[in-house]
């Protein structure tokens, strides 16, 4: 097998700064990725486009604009934390549904691997399936590597 064919150039990692727990296994698997294939790490972060027409109704006008420079910056810090200087990243904050903006955007930066938590749920939801990640790896043209939260075999013992 051809080994060049399995290494990832591009590598694309929601980040939901609420969850920075969840957050920073994804981003270290795929710093891992980098190291060993010489790859780019692209950090993205969604606003929900819903959630920011509604803030932008309810308070003036600057207040989305603020809002989205507030989580650049949040976004900047996360990366300077975990992303080591030597390894070639970039950081985007994005508006809208969050599934189609991380696939919309895969797709702009030719990320050729997605690495996203998978969030704990509750059984419905397990049942479901109607988390981000579910339908990122329903809809993804391209490979995505989802991580399980930690602790699953201790909590059902």
């Amino acid at each position: 097998m051809n080994k060049e064919r399995s290494m990832y150039k591009q590598i694309l990692v929601p980040v939901d700064l609420n969850e920075k727990g969840f957050a920073d296994k994804a981003v270290e698997l795929a710093v891992w990725h980098a190291k060993h294939s010489n790859a780019t790490i692209h950090l993205l972060n969604v606003l929900p486009g819903i959630h920011m027409a509604m803030v932008s109704s309810y308070f003036p006008k600057d207040a989305a604009r603020k809002m989205m420079q507030d989580t650049q910056q949040q976004l900047k810090a996360f990366a300077e934390a975990y992303i080591p200087p030597e390894i070639v990243h970039h950081q985007y904050v994005s508006e809208g549904k969050t599934w189609t903006t991380i696939l919309d955007h895969a797709e702009r930066v030719g990320a050729d691997l997605i690495i996203m938590p998978s969030h704990k749920r509750s059984g419905i939801d397990r049942v479901m399936l109607g988390s981000v990640a579910a339908k990122v790896v329903e809809n993804s043209p391209i490979n995505v590597l989802v991580l399980k939260p930690q602790g699953h075999l201790s909590e059902r013992a």
